[in-house]
Protein backbone atom coordinates (compact mmCIF):
# COMPACT_ATOMS: atom_id res chain seq x y z
CA UNK A 1 0.00 0.00 0.00
CA UNK A 2 2.84 2.38 0.80
CA UNK A 3 4.60 1.54 -2.45
CA UNK A 4 1.46 2.24 -4.50
CA UNK A 5 0.84 5.43 -2.56
CA UNK A 6 4.39 6.64 -3.12
CA UNK A 7 4.17 5.74 -6.80
CA UNK A 8 0.92 7.59 -7.52
CA UNK A 9 1.33 9.85 -10.61
CA UNK A 10 -1.24 12.36 -9.31
CA UNK A 11 -1.37 12.35 -5.49
CA UNK A 12 1.81 10.64 -4.22
CA UNK A 13 2.46 10.18 -0.55
CA UNK A 14 5.43 12.10 0.85
CA UNK A 15 8.50 9.94 1.29
CA UNK A 16 8.48 10.75 5.02
CA UNK A 17 5.39 8.52 5.40
CA UNK A 18 7.37 5.41 4.55
CA UNK A 19 10.25 6.40 6.82
CA UNK A 20 7.78 6.90 9.67
CA UNK A 21 6.48 3.38 9.04
CA UNK A 22 9.91 1.75 9.12
CA UNK A 23 10.73 3.64 12.33
CA UNK A 24 8.19 1.41 14.10
CA UNK A 25 9.90 -1.86 13.09
CA UNK A 26 10.67 -4.44 15.78
CA UNK A 27 13.84 -6.44 15.06
CA UNK A 28 14.05 -9.65 17.08
CA UNK A 29 16.20 -12.72 17.61
CA UNK A 30 13.89 -15.70 18.07
CA UNK A 31 14.99 -19.34 18.08
CA UNK A 32 18.32 -18.27 16.60
CA UNK A 33 16.82 -16.24 13.73
CA UNK A 34 17.40 -12.50 13.41
CA UNK A 35 14.47 -10.93 11.60
CA UNK A 36 11.91 -8.14 11.45
CA UNK A 37 9.19 -9.52 13.68
CA UNK A 38 5.48 -9.75 13.05
CA UNK A 39 3.51 -12.46 14.82
CA UNK A 40 0.84 -13.50 12.26
CA UNK A 41 2.22 -15.22 9.19
CA UNK A 42 0.12 -13.24 6.71
CA UNK A 43 2.03 -10.04 7.48
CA UNK A 44 5.15 -11.68 6.03
CA UNK A 45 3.30 -12.61 2.82
CA UNK A 46 0.80 -10.15 1.43
CA UNK A 47 3.22 -7.61 -0.08
CA UNK A 48 5.13 -10.53 -1.60
CA UNK A 49 2.08 -11.62 -3.57
CA UNK A 50 2.83 -8.79 -6.00
CA UNK A 51 6.37 -7.54 -5.38
CA UNK A 52 9.58 -9.48 -5.92
CA UNK A 53 11.65 -8.42 -2.90
CA UNK A 54 14.54 -10.75 -3.67
CA UNK A 55 17.76 -8.76 -3.64
CA UNK A 56 16.20 -5.29 -3.32
CA UNK A 57 16.59 -3.37 -0.06
CA UNK A 58 15.31 -0.21 1.54
CA UNK A 59 17.44 1.67 4.05
CA UNK A 60 16.23 -0.45 6.94
CA UNK A 61 17.08 -3.77 5.30
CA UNK A 62 20.43 -2.43 4.09
CA UNK A 63 21.25 -1.62 7.70
CA UNK A 64 20.41 -5.22 8.66
CA UNK A 65 22.20 -6.79 5.66
CA UNK A 66 19.00 -8.57 4.64
CA UNK A 67 15.96 -8.15 2.40
CA UNK A 68 12.25 -8.72 2.88
CA UNK A 69 12.23 -12.04 1.03
CA UNK A 70 14.94 -13.45 3.28
CA UNK A 71 13.12 -11.95 6.25
CA UNK A 72 9.93 -13.83 5.35
CA UNK A 73 11.92 -17.04 4.93
CA UNK A 74 13.24 -16.65 8.47
CA UNK A 75 9.77 -15.83 9.79
CA UNK A 76 8.48 -19.04 8.19
CA UNK A 77 11.13 -21.06 9.99
CA UNK A 78 10.31 -19.31 13.27
CA UNK A 79 6.69 -20.43 12.86
CA UNK A 80 7.74 -24.04 12.35
CA UNK A 81 10.13 -23.94 15.31
CA UNK A 82 7.37 -22.58 17.53
CA UNK A 83 5.16 -25.54 16.65
CA UNK A 84 7.98 -27.99 17.32
CA UNK A 85 8.47 -26.50 20.80
CA UNK A 86 4.69 -26.11 21.30
CA UNK A 87 4.99 -24.07 24.51
CA UNK A 88 1.23 -24.01 25.11
CA UNK A 89 0.83 -27.78 24.74
CA UNK A 90 -1.83 -27.89 22.01
CA UNK A 91 -2.68 -31.03 20.05
CA UNK A 92 -1.40 -31.58 16.54
CA UNK A 93 1.58 -29.21 16.59
CA UNK A 94 4.81 -30.64 15.21
CA UNK A 95 7.42 -30.08 12.52
CA UNK A 96 4.92 -30.79 9.74
CA UNK A 97 1.88 -29.12 11.29
CA UNK A 98 2.29 -25.42 12.06
CA UNK A 99 1.30 -21.92 11.03
CA UNK A 100 -0.40 -19.17 13.06
CA UNK A 101 -2.07 -16.24 11.36
CA UNK A 102 -5.17 -14.07 11.45
CA UNK A 103 -8.34 -16.03 10.93
CA UNK A 104 -11.43 -17.74 12.22
CA UNK A 105 -11.43 -19.81 15.40
CA UNK A 106 -13.87 -22.02 17.29
CA UNK A 107 -15.22 -19.08 19.30
CA UNK A 108 -15.00 -17.87 22.87
CA UNK A 109 -14.75 -21.02 24.98
CA UNK A 110 -12.70 -22.49 27.80
CA UNK A 111 -11.84 -26.21 27.71
CA UNK A 112 -9.40 -28.71 29.11
CA UNK A 113 -6.59 -29.72 26.75
CA UNK A 114 -4.18 -32.38 27.96
CA UNK A 115 -5.19 -31.61 31.55
CA UNK A 116 -4.77 -27.84 31.29
CA UNK A 117 -7.47 -25.21 30.95
CA UNK A 118 -7.20 -23.38 27.61
CA UNK A 119 -9.00 -20.35 26.19
CA UNK A 120 -10.29 -20.42 22.62
CA UNK A 121 -11.19 -17.45 20.44
CA UNK A 122 -13.20 -16.54 17.37
CA UNK A 123 -11.60 -14.39 14.70
CA UNK A 124 -8.28 -12.99 15.91
CA UNK A 125 -4.74 -12.35 14.72
CA UNK A 126 -2.86 -15.34 16.16
CA UNK A 127 0.90 -14.97 16.20
CA UNK A 128 4.27 -16.46 17.03
CA UNK A 129 5.76 -16.54 19.62
CA UNK A 130 3.93 -14.01 21.78
CA UNK A 131 0.41 -15.14 20.90
CA UNK A 132 -2.42 -15.26 21.04
CA UNK A 133 -2.36 -19.01 20.50
CA UNK A 134 -5.42 -21.18 21.09
CA UNK A 135 -4.39 -24.20 19.02
CA UNK A 136 -5.91 -22.82 15.80
CA UNK A 137 -3.68 -23.32 12.75
CA UNK A 138 -3.92 -21.58 9.38
CA UNK A 139 -2.67 -24.06 6.77
CA UNK A 140 -3.47 -21.69 3.90
CA UNK A 141 -0.86 -19.33 5.34
CA UNK A 142 1.71 -22.11 5.30
CA UNK A 143 1.04 -22.85 1.63
CA UNK A 144 1.23 -19.13 0.86
CA UNK A 145 4.82 -19.29 2.22
CA UNK A 146 5.78 -21.74 -0.53
CA UNK A 147 8.23 -19.43 -2.36
CA UNK A 148 10.11 -18.67 0.86
CA UNK A 149 10.73 -22.18 2.17
CA UNK A 150 9.36 -25.01 0.00
CA UNK A 151 11.51 -27.52 1.87
CA UNK A 152 9.31 -27.13 4.97
CA UNK A 153 6.03 -26.06 3.36
CA UNK A 154 5.60 -29.11 1.11
CA UNK A 155 5.97 -31.60 4.00
CA UNK A 156 3.15 -29.77 5.81
CA UNK A 157 0.98 -30.12 2.72
CA UNK A 158 1.77 -33.85 2.52
CA UNK A 159 0.96 -34.29 6.22
CA UNK A 160 -2.46 -32.68 5.86
CA UNK A 161 -3.19 -34.65 2.71
CA UNK A 162 -2.41 -37.90 4.53
CA UNK A 163 -4.08 -36.96 7.82
CA UNK A 164 -7.22 -35.37 6.37
CA UNK A 165 -7.88 -37.20 3.09
CA UNK A 166 -10.79 -36.39 0.85
CA UNK A 167 -12.31 -33.32 -0.79
CA UNK A 168 -12.57 -31.35 2.47
CA UNK A 169 -8.88 -31.45 3.32
CA UNK A 170 -8.00 -28.72 5.79
CA UNK A 171 -5.27 -27.21 3.60
CA UNK A 172 -7.92 -25.12 1.84
CA UNK A 173 -9.73 -24.09 5.00
CA UNK A 174 -9.16 -20.73 6.61
CA UNK A 175 -8.11 -22.53 9.78
CA UNK A 176 -8.61 -25.63 11.90
CA UNK A 177 -8.10 -26.55 15.53
CA UNK A 178 -7.10 -30.13 16.49
CA UNK A 179 -7.41 -29.27 20.19
CA UNK A 180 -11.08 -28.27 20.07
CA UNK A 181 -12.83 -31.63 20.04
CA UNK A 182 -16.43 -30.61 20.80
CA UNK A 183 -17.61 -30.87 17.21
CA UNK A 184 -15.57 -33.67 15.58
CA UNK A 185 -13.01 -36.31 16.56
CA UNK A 186 -10.29 -34.45 14.66
CA UNK A 187 -11.19 -31.05 16.05
CA UNK A 188 -12.85 -27.89 14.81
CA UNK A 189 -12.93 -26.66 11.21
CA UNK A 190 -14.90 -23.69 9.84
CA UNK A 191 -17.94 -24.38 7.71
CA UNK A 192 -16.88 -22.36 4.67
CA UNK A 193 -13.96 -21.30 2.55
CA UNK A 194 -12.72 -17.71 2.30
CA UNK A 195 -11.41 -15.96 -0.80
CA UNK A 196 -9.05 -13.82 1.26
CA UNK A 197 -7.16 -16.97 2.18
CA UNK A 198 -7.54 -18.92 -1.08
CA UNK A 199 -6.30 -16.00 -3.23
CA UNK A 200 -2.78 -15.89 -1.73
CA UNK A 201 -2.48 -19.67 -2.22
CA UNK A 202 -3.08 -19.34 -5.96
CA UNK A 203 -0.77 -16.35 -6.37
CA UNK A 204 2.09 -17.79 -4.35
CA UNK A 205 1.93 -21.18 -6.06
CA UNK A 206 2.38 -19.35 -9.38
CA UNK A 207 5.18 -17.17 -8.02
CA UNK A 208 6.89 -20.36 -6.86
CA UNK A 209 6.32 -22.09 -10.21
CA UNK A 210 7.22 -19.31 -12.62
CA UNK A 211 7.48 -15.93 -10.90
CA UNK A 212 4.68 -14.77 -13.20
CA UNK A 213 3.13 -12.17 -10.86
CA UNK A 214 6.53 -10.83 -9.87
CA UNK A 215 7.66 -10.52 -13.48
CA UNK A 216 4.40 -8.83 -14.47
CA UNK A 217 4.55 -6.29 -11.66
CA UNK A 218 8.16 -5.39 -12.43
CA UNK A 219 6.74 -3.74 -15.56
CA UNK A 220 4.29 -1.58 -13.58
CA UNK A 221 5.76 1.97 -13.65
CA UNK A 222 3.83 3.09 -10.58
CA UNK A 223 5.12 0.22 -8.48
CA UNK A 224 8.70 0.77 -9.65
CA UNK A 225 8.44 4.49 -8.92
CA UNK A 226 7.02 3.77 -5.48
CA UNK A 227 9.84 1.37 -4.63
CA UNK A 228 12.47 3.88 -5.71
CA UNK A 229 10.82 6.69 -3.74
CA UNK A 230 10.91 4.36 -0.72
CA UNK A 231 14.68 4.16 -1.33
CA UNK A 232 14.75 0.55 -2.48
CA UNK A 233 17.91 -0.26 -4.42
CA UNK A 234 19.77 -3.18 -5.94
CA UNK A 235 18.67 -6.40 -7.62
CA UNK A 236 16.18 -6.08 -10.48
CA UNK A 237 15.64 -2.38 -9.72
Amino acid sequence: MYVLGLGSPTHPLPEACYLARTATYQWENLYGYDYLHAGPLFIHQFSHLWIDFRGIQDAFMRSMDSDYFENSRRATYVQREYAIRNPEGFRGYHENCWGLSAGEGPGAHTHQVEGAEKKFYGYTARGVPFGPDDGTLAPWAVLASLPFAPEIVLPMLAHLRDTYPGPNTEIFRASFNPSFLDEAPRGWVPEGFFGLELGPIVLMIENYRSGFLWTLMRRCPYLVRGLRRADFKGGWL
